[in-house]
């Protein structure tokens, strides 16, 4: 059975008061309890501060709150398959009087914290070699990574220590993840992934890690579990050609779809100026908040064609995107759409698409606005439209009709791998295959066929 014990290691005026718990005969761990007291007032036969004064009466107290709060802790421990070591210690006397321990670099949030206090200057590797900087969708996902980690060390009950970021924590996080916040596997592979990151980060700072936390393994849908929405070449000719200009009708159809309609303003400007995003998004296969940020600026021309140039927000990257749709052109040129925020769009977007008939029920997955949760369900599709759709759409409308290679170049995917992913597509080999002979037969059919000698195994 463990024992406790506290106990002195000098005789000075500001001694320092150690805590000593002996799993075993053999094994035993020692920490200072972060109290001191002059070695006279110390009773070696308790092992616990003599009573004559009402201070020393307060800290005998508290080392006697301190015994059971580590033996209970140490028992369920034992049990989970904890690493007990000095760091489990120093937590378990961290958590017992809640400190904050904010200077120790062993500590996992603290070093996520020293990520986000240095994003504007740390070096991220990109295609193009290094920039400066975390991206704004980085520093987002490594704020809501470390709320995580705080909120699960207030269900445990103690401080993540690097050291302890074992198969069995993992395995625990992935369970409390999945089971208790209900994330979805992509959600939860990716949080696992910043873990990873963080963990590896660490040790370039020479920061002690478990070999173990440098192979988290992370995980996502399979393609049979992701349904992806996206509007085809006939829907936007539905969205195209429906009249939004019927104020009679705009007002029924708010009264009878209240939740949908729900704090948007249905008038005609309004409905044609999401269109007409919709139908720039679905052409151009751009992010949504790249796609919002277009102004005539970004428009230039050559030759007599119509070019954007868009720098992604989020990679950094400058891409260029030939216009060539007749209506496309005609929005751009002569009615290029307000910017209005990002959820707002999403919101028209799906009232655009119900107004279009774009009501077909489809599996997907959509926002419990009570558990805040995606939910796989049937829903009518218009339900699923976001602007997430557009780029989607472009991807999957020009799949296979122009070269992976160009649509990669117009989307920023960095390989071709994730772009096919994002589509929820397959290599298709024989797909390449076919696209090399018929560009070779478009570069040699205009060639004079070669006249060949043949011999007929005579000298004559």
């Amino acid at each position: 059975m463990a024992k406790i014990k506290f106990l002195l290691q000098s005789k000075s005026e500001n001694s320092q008061i150690y805590i000593r718990v002996s799993i075993s005969q053999k094994v035993s761990i020692k920490k200072k309890t972060g109290f001191t007291i002059n070695s006279k007032d110390w009773s070696e036969t308790t092992g616990l501060p003599k009573q004559n004064n009402p201070e020393n009466k307060k800290l005998s107290n508290n080392l006697k709150k301190l015994d059971p709060f580590v033996i209970g802790n140490l028992n369920n421990d034992l049990a989970g398959g904890v690493l007990i070591d000095a760091y489990w210690l120093e937590n378990q006397i961290n958590n017992c009087f809640k400190r904050v321990v904010k200077t120790d670099t062993g500590l996992l949030i603290n070093h996520i914290q020293y990520i986000l206090d240095n994003a504007n200057t740390r070096k991220v590797r990109t295609n193009g070699g290094v920039k400066i900087g975390l991206s704004k969708e980085t520093i987002k996902n490594y704020t809501v990574f470390k709320n995580i980690v705080l909120e699960y060390q207030n269900t445990i009950k103690k401080q993540i220590q690097f050291i302890e970021i074992t198969n069995t924590f993992v395995d625990k996080f992935t369970n409390w993840l999945v089971n208790t916040k209900k994330y979805s596997s992509n959600t939860t592979g990716r949080e696992l992934q910043i873990l990873k990151t963080v963990c590896i980060d660490a040790e370039k700072n020479e920061i002690l890690i478990t070999p173990y936390s440098k192979t988290i393994q992370h995980f996502g849908e399979s393609d049979k579990d992701r349904y992806i929405q996206t509007l085809s070449f006939e829907e936007l000719q539905q969205i195209k050609n429906t009249d939004y200009s019927d104020l009679e009708q705009l007002k029924e159809f708010k009264k009878t779809n209240p939740e949908l309609t729900k704090n948007l303003s249905l008038t005609p400007e309004t409905l044609d100026n999401a269109r007409n995003w919709i139908l720039i998004g679905c052409e151009i296969g751009q992010r949504g908040g790249d796609l919002l940020k277009i102004t005539n600026e970004n428009i230039r021309y050559k030759g007599g064609n119509m070019y954007l140039d868009i720098i992604q927000q989020k990679t950094n990257k400058s891409v260029t995107i030939g216009i060539i749709a007749p209506h496309v052109i005609e929005i751009i040129e002569n009615n290029l759409p307000k910017e209005i925020p990002h959820q707002k769009l999403n919101e028209y977007s799906k009232v655009v698409c119900k107004l279009a008939g774009i009501v077909e029920v489809v599996k997907g997955t959509k926002l419990n606005t009570e558990t805040n949760r995606k939910e796989l369900g049937n829903y009518p599709k218009h339900e699923l439209i976001a602007s997430h759709c557009f780029r989607r759409s472009f991807a999957s409308n020009y799949y296979k009709k122009i070269p992976t290679a160009v649509l990669i170049g117009i989307t920023g995917h960095s390989k071709e791998s994730l772009f096919l992913t994002y589509i929820n597509k397959r290599e298709d080999k024989d797909s390449n295959a076919d696209l090399f002979m018929k560009f070779y037969e478009d570069l040699n059919k205009d060639k004079t066929p070669e006249m060949k000698l043949i011999k007929n195994g005579t000298n004559d």
